[in-house]
């Protein structure tokens, strides 16, 4: 989840693209199109949801990154 010039949600964006042959395909969400996530993330963003769970607020942390993918099965 993301909003329009959210310089943590570029970095977000570019820790997981360095990731992007071992992870979904990325999908931006951008909270003020919906007053719904607007308020349910708007102090949180980035929010980084992998698989159904958010993994991440704020800041990605590469190395708890390496260990989801470590720890996840091939695909």
């Amino acid at each position: 989840y993301t909003r329009p010039e959210c310089h943590l949600c570029h970095q977000a964006k570019d820790v997981l693209s360095a990731y992007r042959d071992y992870l979904p395909e990325i999908e931006e969400v951008d909270i003020t199109t919906s007053p719904l996530l607007l308020e349910k993330f708007s102090d949180q963003i980035p929010v980084v949801e992998i698989d159904g769970q958010i993994r991440f607020r704020g800041r990605v942390n590469e190395i708890l990154l390496r260990r989801l993918i470590d720890a996840s099965t091939p695909k």
